[in-house]
Formats: C-alpha cells, sequence, structure tokens
C-alpha cells in the first residue's frame, strides 16, 4: 500500500467515524426531544401533582450526576468508542421506560437509569469529538453541539406530529427509541477506536483545581444561565412584560434556535477568531443585551435578549470541554466529567436558585443573575481567568498562543 493510499484510507476512515460520533450527538438530543414532550402525559397517567413530579424529575438529575464521573473513569480505562457504544444504546433502551413505568416508584427509577446512561454518553461521545479533532487538526466540536440541539428539536417535532395524528405517548416513544437505536447499532461500529486499548486505572473522579477548576466555574456559569432561560423566559415574558402566551412562547423557541445557529457555526467562527475571543464576545453581548430587555420591560426587547443568550452560550460548552480535554497529564475523559458534573451543578441549582432570589426580589432581579454568569464568561477574555487555566495543553482552543 502506498503512501498515498495510506493516507486516502485513513482519512476516509476519519470521516466514517466523524459521521458517527455526528450521528450520536444527533440521537442523543433527538431521545431527549422524544421524551421531554410527554411528561405531561406522565404526569397525569400517574396522577402526579406538580411537586411531586418535580421531586421525581430530580431522579434523572441524581442519575446524570453518576454517570458523568462513571463514564470519565470507564472512559479513561477502556477507551471512548467502548463506553460511548454502550452508553447510547443504554440510552436508546433506557429512554421509553418512564412513560411506561406503571408506578410512581418504578418512573423515579427508570428516570434515575436514563439520566445515569445520558451522563455516561455525555462524557464519551464528547471523548470521542476531541479525538476526532486531534486527527483533523481544527476544531469541530461546536457541530457536534449543534448536532444535539437539532437532534431536541427533531425529536421534539416527532413528538408533536405523533400528538396531532392521535397517535399514544408510549406508541411514539417506543417506535422514535427503536428507529433510533436500530440506526445506533450500525453507527457504532464506525466509531474511533482508541489509540490506547486501555489507559492505567486512575481516580473515579478529579476534584477540579487548577485549570479544571477555572474551566469548571466558567462550565457552571455557562450552564447556570442556560438552564435559567429554560425555566424562566415564557414566566418573564408573560407574567413579568406582560406578553401573550404566544409571544412568551417565543422566549425559549429564540433561544433555542439562536443556539441552534451558532452551534453549527461556530467551529468556523472558533477557527478564525480563537475560543477565548468566541466566549469573551458572546457572553459579553448577551450580557449587554439581556441587561437591556431586563431594564427597558419590553417584551420584544426581551426576547432580543434571550435570543442573544442563546448565541453567545452556543460556543461556550464545546469550547471548555475542548479544553478540558486536552489539559496535560489529564486523561480527556476525566477531565470532561469534572467539567462537566461542575457545569451541570450550575444547571441544576440555577433555575430554583432564580426563583427564590425572585419570590424575595422580583423575577427581573433574579433573572439579573444570569448576567452577571454571562459577565463572568466575557471576563474569561481578559487574560486574568484563562491564565490562571494555563497549564500546558496537548493542543487546542485554550492553547498558550491564545492565552496572551
Amino acid at each position: 500500500m502506498t503512501t498515498l493510499t495510506r493516507r486516502a484510507y485513513a482519512g476516509g476512515r476519519v470521516t466514517r467515524s466523524r459521521l458517527a460520533v455526528s450521528w450520536v450527538f444527533f440521537a442523543n438530543g433527538a431521545a431527549l426531544g422524544s421524551w421531554v414532550p410527554h411528561i405531561p402525559d406522565a404526569k397525569h397517567a400517574l396522577a402526579l401533582d406538580d411537586g411531586v413530579l418535580g421531586l421525581s424529575l430530580l431522579a434523572m438529575a441524581a442519575g446524570s450526576l453518576v454517570g458523568l464521573p462513571l463514564s470519565g473513569a470507564l472512559t479513561a480505562h477502556f477507551g471512548s468508542r467502548g463506553t460511548t457504544t454502550v452508553a447510547i444504546l443504554a440510552v436508546l433502551v433506557a429512554t421509553p421506560l418512564p412513560i411506561l413505568a406503571p408506578s410512581l416508584p418504578l418512573f423515579a427509577l427508570a428516570l434515575a437509569a436514563l439520566g445515569v446512561a445520558n451522563g455516561g454518553v455525555d462524557v464519551a461521545m464528547n471523548a470521542q469529538a476531541i479525538a476526532i479533532e486531534e486527527r483533523l487538526g481544527w476544531p469541530v466540536m461546536s457541530s457536534f453541539h449543534g448536532l444535539f440541539s437539532a437532534g431536541g428539536l427533531a425529536g421534539a417535532a416527532g413528538a408533536a406530529l405523533a400528538m396531532s395524528a392521535g397517535v399514544g405517548p408510549r406508541s411514539h416513544v417506543l417506535a422514535a427509541a427503536a428507529g433510533l437505536l436500530l440506526v445506533s447499532l450500525g453507527a457504532v461500529a464506525f466509531l474511533l477506536p482508541a489509540s490506547n486499548a486501555a489507559a492505567a486505572p486512575g481516580p473515579v473522579f478529579r476534584v477540579p483545581r487548577g485549570p479544571l477548576l477555572g474551566l469548571g466555574m466558567l462550565a457552571l456559569c455557562a450552564l447556570l444561565a442556560e438552564g435559567a432561560v429554560g425555566d424562566w423566559a415564557a414566566v418573564y415574558l408573560r407574567d413579568y412584560a406582560g406578553s401573550s402566551a404566544e409571544v412568551a412562547a417565543l422566549g425559549f423557541a429564540g433561544f433555542s434556535l439562536a443556539m441552534s445557529a451558532g452551534r453549527l457555526l461556530g467551529d468556523r467562527v472558533i477557527r478564525r477568531c480563537g475560543g477565548r475571543a468566541v466566549l469573551s464576545a458572546g457572553g459579553g453581548v448577551a450580557a449587554v443585551l439581556l441587561a437591556a430587555g431586563l431594564l427597558a420591560g419590553s417584551p420584544w426587547v426581551m426576547l432580543l435578549g434571550f435570543a442573544a443568550v442563546g448565541l453567545g452560550l452556543a460556543n461556550a460548552v464545546p469550547i471548555l470541554f475542548s479544553a478540558a480535554g486536552r489539559i496535560a497529564d489529564v486523561p480527556p475523559s476525566i477531565g470532561i466529567a469534572a467539567v462537566s458534573t461542575a457545569g451541570y451543578c450550575g444547571f441544576l441549582l440555577g433555575p430554583p436558585v432564580i426563583g427564590l432570589v425572585g419570590e424575595r426580589f422580583g423575577l427581573g432581579t433574579g433573572l439579573g443573575l444570569i448576567v452577571i454568569a454571562l459577565a463572568m464568561l466575557a471576563m474569561s477574555g481578559s487574560g486574568r481567568l484563562v491564565a490562571r487555566m494555563g497549564a500546558p495543553t496537548r493542543s487546542g482552543l485554550f492553547s498558550h498562543s491564545d492565552m496572551r
């Protein structure tokens, strides 16, 4: 085999692996998007009140907090290919379980199982994405996360179509999961194999410190803002800005569409401007426009602010995960697990904290915490926060040249 032939073969293998990883991201988003619209159906089927439903949904969050570090350790030891394969298939098998659960305890247990599987695939597929980036030599992480967002929109759209056609929730979720599972069984065969068969056993979870601590703080800020907009955008627009229910619904829709578009275009922008500049500019512009909306009190200015938050946050998680996976002397999966766990804590804690502040001082003040979180992301570009994360990196978006 000639050198040219070997290079062509290697390039084709990376392309196939990239398509396989792309499918895993899409399938993960589509599975969750297929289930989430049926939460009200599960609530009514089990005769749950809002409080009990809220506590039950925490089981999925708790499961994810178990799955994230567990997947980090398994990926470091066995490689991301095997862990991604097992985790995405487990997600698709577990997706119908909550809607099939006949009782509250089984409902909570099914959600916990789905959470563990989802946390597991989150770390492993991002480790695969970093391996693809390293072989290609340019950033592609944002496009992978864009496909996750696109999958979520596709799953939700499929659920809406099923409801309009009179298809029952159980039938729809089972059919969606089965279809995704069949394609995934073929796609995982093309995932990128690990460069080493297995890594030396290490800690299941690494407490963030040094570079990981800085990245974890930024991930916490980014996902706090993301979770808060999802929970509070429509409430603020309808109850405080005086908009109609239709306009209020546009708050999260605009945020989601802006985030999806930003992620699909993000790799090109990151390649041209650098990760630090994209993170800083996105956070800064979003903070200014959201603050302007809160001060103006106009629904339409707030819609612009929420869309700006979606666009500003679009590439934050891909940039931070890529940086976490490239810290020297830290296995990529362990770095991603530590940073994603910190970020997920922000995603969980942000909405209730904003609700408590809003109850005491008004929801506008509560949403001001999002502005502060976005400002923290903007400050990362000043060099101070990023410089503190400046441990040697193997390569990537937060390289030494990017930290000057």
